[in-house]
């Protein structure tokens, strides 16, 4: 499968998930902040809701899994030495890798995935409080902050925060070796075309939303820094020819519910987006900058909002408002459980939480029809009947991680749009 990722709303051909596991449990309320919860999931409760909405990807597109493509490539032993220097190095237990490297490649996954228990056979290691001498990636099946399409490459995340750094190194890892897959990846911590390196760059894919091919949208916050879209914009001078566009939204830095650009703006379809009115459009909005890459020439100025600004760039979408327009009150707390967060699985056809009753509600009047997951799974509804649908899964558990639907998945492929 060649990689190109054109628009957020095309038809998606391959998506990228990782299933919930033991990582997901081996947390507990003293280390949940230090692994980016602020709560800790029960896992056979969330594991059936993750199940609605693997589901439904299993009904629209081909869908890879992390762990099974990772245990994959640790058979071939370049792949599985540069991987295990580079998590080795990263994690301070160099001298480790031999050690790794003589597990099965489907054992070693699992340990990459779910961590590895610290031995007490030394004093320091004894009195550690540590349970684990490499930690478990409790935020793996987030898989789209990782990496990310951008036209015909992927992006490679740099996060924000080094306990998610490993996972970067094995979505890297998949896209440059599993043969499934055909790529250019670009890091920002190994850029190619002489861009200099900036360790001040960090880039996560809930920020970054490819709106057509030549237009971007990226939140700054938390999570993205000024200078990791500094990197793309030197990518962009490096290789595309003629004008592209990126829009950069200002986020709040509190609280964690603005984490990302996907939780207060997602595009629905050609026609329609979903906003957290709030932050895109409020008195005390953060700002709107348009950047314009012409030839390798930058010009920057600033923008009423993102809406305003798609539609001088042709791009008309209605906003639609998570949690309806009626109660500030009720947009805040759907807001908080990723009532903006929606997947487009195709023009029009969008994945969300069901519990979040009054977005929900604010679709349907705006022509989605408002279906059930398990309707889907079981063939009681088929999606290609509807010109506009929302699947709703459940996510009561699921939410209290902090994501929804697009925060789950990280497409490779879709299917050119229409505009």
């Amino acid at each position: 499968m060649k990689t190109c990722v054109n628009s957020e709303i095309g038809k998606l051909e391959g998506v990228i998930i990782h299933t919930p596991g033991s990582e997901v449990e081996n947390m507990t309320p003293g280390n949940a902040e230090r692994a980016l919860y602020s709560d800790i999931l029960n896992l056979s409760i969330a594991s059936k809701e993750y199940a609605q909405l693997t589901g439904v990807l299993g009904k629209v597109t081909q869908v890879f899994e992390v762990k099974k493509m990772l245990g994959e490539i640790l058979e071939n032993n370049i792949a599985k030495m540069q991987l295990l220097h580079e998590i080795c190095t990263h994690e301070c237990i160099q001298g480790m890798e031999d050690q790794l490297a003589e597990q099965n490649a489907e054992t070693l996954a699992n340990i990459l995935i779910e961590g590895m228990i610290l031995e007490r056979n030394n004093l320091t290691d004894y009195l550690s409080h540590e349970k684990f001498l490499m930690r478990p990636l409790h935020n793996l099946f987030f898989t789209r902050d990782s990496a990310m399409g951008m036209n015909g490459n992927m992006l490679i995340g740099r996060m924000a925060n080094p306990v998610r750094e490993r996972e970067t190194m094995i979505m890297e890892a998949v896209l440059n070796y599993h043969p499934a897959f055909e790529t250019t990846t670009l890091n920002p911590i190994k850029p190619l075309h002489g861009i200099p390196v900036d360790t001040m760059a960090t880039l996560e894919g809930g920020d970054f939303q490819v709106i057509r091919n030549d237009v971007y949208v990226i939140g700054t916050g938390m999570r993205t820094s000024t200078q990791g879209i500094d990197f793309i914009i030197e990518n962009i001078k490096k290789q595309k020819k003629g004008a592209h566009h990126i829009l950069v939204q200002e986020l709040p830095s509190s609280p964690e519910s603005f984490i990302h650009l996907d939780m207060v703006f997602t595009c629905l379809n050609t026609d329609a987006c979903m906003v957290y009115e709030p932050v895109v459009y409020g008195l005390s909005r953060y700002k709107t900058i348009y950047i314009r890459i012409d030839n390798g020439k930058v010009k920057i100025n600033e923008q009423p909002n993102i809406p305003e600004a798609l539609k001088k760039l042709g791009i008309n979408l209605k906003p639609i408002t998570c949690g309806g327009q009626k109660d500030p009150w009720i947009q805040e707390r759907e807001q908080w459980h990723s009532g903006a967060n929606f997947f487009a699985f195709a023009p029009g056809k969008i994945i969300g939480y069901e519990r979040n009753v009054h977005t929900l509600e604010e679709l349907n009047k705006n022509g989605f029809e408002i279906i059930r997951a398990l309707d889907v799974i079981n063939n009681k509804v088929n999606v290609n009947d509807y010109q506009k649908c929302a699947v709703s899964i459940a996510g009561s558990e699921l939410a209290r991680g902090g994501g929804g639907a697009r925060c789950m998945t990280m497409p490779v492929r879709r299917s050119e749009v229409n505009w």
